[in-house]
């Protein structure tokens, strides 16, 4: 017999707005326990300096992640022009410095390259694996690290304000694995004066976003009380990249067993991976065929 998980059996998503000077897995672990949640993850790591949207999934929620992860996401970041850091950000050391500063034509100029599809070599303090071993924690014990580049689909990267010659602020779409530090150190280096992020915040992230999140102080006011749930969003604002389509009474344990069941569905097509709802709730994920969804993913009500 499996042990019971301590904790509710809650589910759904908490938007949190993150604070600088605290990890995306320190943020989780708060909100689980401010919930007292059986199981929780998120949707993209933040550094730990970075701000912004930091969805949170509770439960059954967690099923839905890799959907939310695989959704465009928004950033706004600050380059700090004339320095490049080891950790391509602020809080490294200093390992080259240029007294060259760019002209705003310069910047908008240069943007064109890291549009679209894109090779990225993430920073080597990253959680990238290398040989099993996160590529942070091998910098740190002083190993000469080439890390390979990847894939990454940048929708737009825009210049939205220069404050001062040292400084200049950005906003940037693009799709999973992006890493803004290495965006900032390459920019820098096709400018020919080096950079590093001074300032990271996610503005968005799919459909969720900065200005609807909950901020830490309130997540740590109404910890263990009823009130939070309030907080609380549904499973299926996970799942807005799919298609909805629509199971009867009759057929929902079908789906919650794992067998294929007949489905209502107008705008989909053969092979086209959906959200089957039923009354509005989740019940399953899974591939249509033929008027059936052959589950992938199945949802567990609370009281189930």
């Amino acid at each position: 017999m499996a042990r019971r998980r301590k904790g509710r059996n809650i589910s759904g998503w908490l938007i949190v707005d993150k604070p600088a000077g605290i990890t995306s897995t320190a943020v989780v672990n708060k909100v689980r326990w401010a919930f007292d949640a059986q199981k929780a993850g998120h949707a993209g790591t933040l550094d730990p300096d970075a701000t912004g949207v930091l969805a949170v999934a509770l439960g059954e929620a967690t099923k839905t992640v890799p959907y939310v992860s695989e959704c465009l996401k928004a950033y706004e970041f600050t380059v700090r022009f004339g320095q490049s850091t080891n950790t391509d950000d602020a809080e490294g050391e200093v390992i080259g410095e240029s007294a060259l500063r760019p002209s705003d034509d310069a910047i908008k100029s240069a943007l064109g390259s890291f549009v679209g599809e894109i090779m990225q070599v993430p920073p080597i303090f990253s959680a990238v694996k290398v040989d099993g071993q996160r590529a942070y924690k091998m910098a740190r014990d002083g190993h000469d690290l080439q890390l390979a580049a990847r894939p990454l689909w940048v929708e737009s990267l825009v210049l939205i304000d220069r404050p001062d010659e040292d400084h200049a602020r950005f906003e940037l779409v693009c799709g999973k694995g992006g890493y803004v530090r290495s965006i900032a150190r390459d920019l820098g280096g096709s400018l020919g004066c080096l950079g590093h992020v001074r300032e990271l915040r996610r503005i968005w992230s799919g459909s969720f976003r900065a200005d609807e999140a909950v901020d830490m102080e309130t997540v740590d006011r109404l910890a263990k009380t009823s009130e939070i749930d309030s907080y609380l969003r549904p499973i299926q604002e996970g799942l807005q990249g799919l298609p909805e389509v629509i199971v009867a009474a009759d057929n929902v344990q079908k789906l919650r067993n794992g067998n294929p069941a007949r489905v209502i569905a107008s705008s989909v097509g053969y092979g086209d991976e959906c959200w089957v709802s039923h009354q509005g709730e989740p019940v399953a994920v899974g591939i249509y065929r033929s008027g059936e969804i052959h589950p992938n993913r199945v949802f567990v009500k609370a009281d189930e």
